[in-house]
């Protein structure tokens, strides 16, 4: 009989649209695998049913590798290079060792929580990123298009996320990235444009056919790359508008031939909406198992 694994719940949580992602560098001298392991647990422990958040804990792929090697999936590497297409397009490396993900239907209880994760964490690690992602009308992206249309149902979506076999069984990888957009120059190409950079529809959401060639769904076509989670949310403010990438798949190199495909290497077309959008962050976690933790 196989084992029972139980991966960390908050990877599932529905109804949170403010999500916030607090990103930590250990601290010099850098802690043992023991203090590390119990920050990382009373961190999810602490989580009480009722109290309005989800919290999930990730680890940078090489750090995951030295303090629990049999829970760390095969293959999975650390965003330590940039990601460079033929143009000079650039995705920056901006790889930390830890991830803390907070998810509420409240922006009071995700700020609570907010707090006692950066109590627990302060005496082992130094905070570098903080974003916090919220709501804008549903599903809609601050381009004015449906975000996640081929998101799959909730249960194919375990299918998808999770490692199905040892080591990492249950486990899931995270990419994550701050993408920062030029709105006055996307506003200004008009609706054909932005449908055609899409590669849909923009009033009916309904896919082009034929898609052009860049267009962000073609570079990106999970049929051809495999299939992902996507629970992007909407970041900044009015001056400063975004998007965080909130990418989850059981296969890292999934989400890595995407970025590829989108900076346009290798010969292959650059994705049309990157000319309206700049990476600033990236990086890569594994979510372990909750029963690995």
């Amino acid at each position: 009989m196989a084992t029972f694994v139980l991966p960390q719940t908050g990877v599932f949580a529905l109804g949170t649209p403010i999500q916030t992602f607090y990103e930590f560098d250990l601290a010099e001298p850098r802690p043992d695998a023991a203090t590390l392991l119990n920050v990382v647990r009373s961190l999810i422990v602490g989580v009480k049913t009722g109290q309005g958040s989800n919290v999930v804990v990730g680890v940078r792929p090489s750090l995951l590798a030295t303090i629990l090697p049999a829970q760390c999936p095969s293959g999975v590497h650390d965003f330590d290079a940039d990601v460079v297409g033929d143009d000079g397009f650039t995705m920056p490396a901006t790889q930390h060792d830890l991830v803390v993900w907070v998810q509420s239907g409240r922006l009071d209880a995700a700020f609570d929580e907010g707090r006692r994760v950066l109590g627990l964490v302060a005496p082992i690690a130094t905070l570098k990123h903080e974003n916090r992602g919220w709501n804008y009308h549903g599903n809609i992206d601050l381009t004015g298009f449906v975000d996640g249309t081929e998101n799959p149902a909730i249960v194919p979506a375990a299918e998808i996320c999770l490692v199905p076999d040892e080591p990492g069984r249950g486990a899931s990888i995270l990419l994550l990235q701050a993408w920062r957009h030029d709105m006055a120059a996307w506003e200004a190409a008009g609706d054909k444009v932005q449908s055609e950079a899409i590669g849909r529809d923009k009033a009916t959401d309904d896919e082009l056919f034929p898609k052009p060639a860049n267009a962000h769904n073609a570079r990106t076509d999970q049929d051809e790359v495999g299939k992902i989670l996507r629970k992007n949310v909407p970041i900044g403010g009015a001056t400063d508008p975004g998007t965080l990438f909130i990418g989850l798949c059981a296969k890292q190199s999934t989400l890595h031939t995407m970025l590829q495909r989108m900076a346009g290497m290798n010969g292959e077309p650059r994705d049309a909406l990157t000319y309206y959008t700049t990476a600033t962050t990236g990086a890569y976690y594994v979510l372990p198992a909750l029963t690995d933790l």
